[in-house]
């Protein structure tokens, strides 16, 4: 059954879809809406319910929270698991079965265990400390871009190698070895265009590598996260598999998302002419433009799927044990009953928090690191080039597509 068809009740004429409101200043023309989110699977850019099911590229039915209420419920409610998501007949988002020694995939004590080995590596204290070293690599790439400018694609030039020289500083990956992980990423967060014996092919290729990885730390230990994972292993508080795994989890994760939060975030701020000039008049906005641009444009569209242990109630239907629920980070975060004005972008602050990062104990433990990055890609990036703009040409924007997170191909800017 297609996904368009699986909404259950036909849409409210009163009610328009959040997403298709933009219509006013610093807000993209209905016919630009394409432009400013992107490709979005059918299931979340058709409907307008709270709580509908709608049909995955798998064809498992699952229920999709689209209210930040709800959504929010359900990311910090312990009926709901990530443990039993990740079981072999579960529903499944796509072809790439989670995998279940991952800290993704962990409820309850065990999520604890594995969470408390890396989040001493997250904390504020050690994230502000690491502000130096992410603001000269920043420096570097745009000493490169300004050199080759005056245009450049931001995403090849900056979103993408900046986010994987910090992890790999992060981790301990050699820089020579940092260029391997690109593609191998892509293709394993991939939604739809490889196919799942390549997932499988590079899946391999990457606990290979990561294998040599830690045989060369246990033979040369170094102040990195990496270390520290194996000296958890040795310890045993962590298994080989679980140290395999939670490794990969940091590097892919951390890599992807940070590329297209920044791509997004760039866009989303060029593209909105008024609160840029408001930037521009008064620095001290920009932190609050920010968190604007990753609530209304999250790299992370939708949270992992998690399945229910128990009925739970939820808005007008109860899901029923076994069931999947997925919540719209992309929904959540423009919920018109929590956010005034929720699709305009706005340098003035917020009051509610947004979904971007998720909620709850299975919040992104990499949220201050990747808003680190962003926030120093733009305070450089407006710094150097004052009259910083969107390129012309259909050919300036390119968005990924079939990809379970949300960016960009191509940016390009001139100045």
């Amino acid at each position: 059954m297609p996904a368009e068809t699986a909404e259950g009740a036909p849409d409210r004429p009163d009610r328009p879809d959040r997403l298709d409101r933009l219509d006013r200043p610093d807000r993209p023309d209905r016919r630009d809406r394409q432009s400013q989110l992107g490709p979005l699977p059918a299931f979340m850019a058709h409907g307008t319910q709270d709580v509908a099911p709608v049909v995955t590229p798998t064809g498992d039915t699952m229920w999709l929270v689209r209210s930040y209420p709800l959504g929010r419920g359900v990311l910090s409610d312990e009926r709901f698991s990530r443990a039993h998501a990740a079981t072999a007949h579960a529903p499944k988002l796509n072809d790439a079965q989670p995998v279940p020694d991952s800290m993704m995939s962990m409820d309850g004590a065990e999520h604890t265990r594995l969470r408390r080995v890396v989040a001493g590596a997250f904390t504020t204290r050690r994230v502000s400390a690491m502000a130096p070293d992410v603001g000269r690599l920043a420096d570097q790439y745009l000493d490169a871009l300004a050199a080759a400018g005056p245009g450049a694609d931001l995403i090849e030039q900056l979103a993408a190698p900046l986010p994987l020289a910090v992890l790999c500083s992060l981790l301990g990956v050699p820089p020579k070895d940092a260029g391997r992980f690109r593609n191998w990423v892509e293709v394993l967060f991939d939604i739809s265009a490889s196919t799942p014996g390549e997932k499988s092919r590079r899946r391999l290729e990457l606990v290979d590598y990561m294998e040599e990885l830690i045989g060369r730390k246990r033979q040369q230990p170094q102040d990195d996260l990496m270390t520290t994972l194996i000296e958890a292993h040795d310890r045993g508080v962590l298994t080989m598999g679980e140290l395999l795994t939670l490794g990969l989890t940091l590097l892919m994760a951390g890599y992807e998302t940070t590329v297209g939060q920044i791509g997004l975030t760039v866009h989303s701020l060029l593209s909105a002419p008024g609160t840029l000039a408001d930037v521009r008049r008064n620095p001290q906005a920009l932190a609050s433009a920010i968190e604007e641009t990753l609530r209304l444009n999250p790299a992370t569209p939708l949270s992992f799927p998690r399945v229910a242990v128990e009925p739970v109630p939820l808005g007008d239907i109860t899901v029923q044990p076994g069931e999947g629920v997925m919540v719209s980070l992309l929904h959540g975060n423009r919920d018109e009953t929590v956010y005034a004005e929720p699709e305009a972008l706005s340098a003035e602050g917020r009051d509610a928090v947004h979904l971007t990062f998720g909620h709850g104990v299975h919040r992104c433990l990499g949220a201050s690191l990747a808003r680190l990055q962003v926030q120093i890609v733009l305070e450089r990036l407006l710094g150097r080039f004052p009259a910083l703009r969107l390129a012309t040409g259909r050919d300036a924007v390119v968005w990924k597509d079939g990809l379970v997170t949300r960016g960009l191909a191509r940016l390009l800017v001139e100045w």
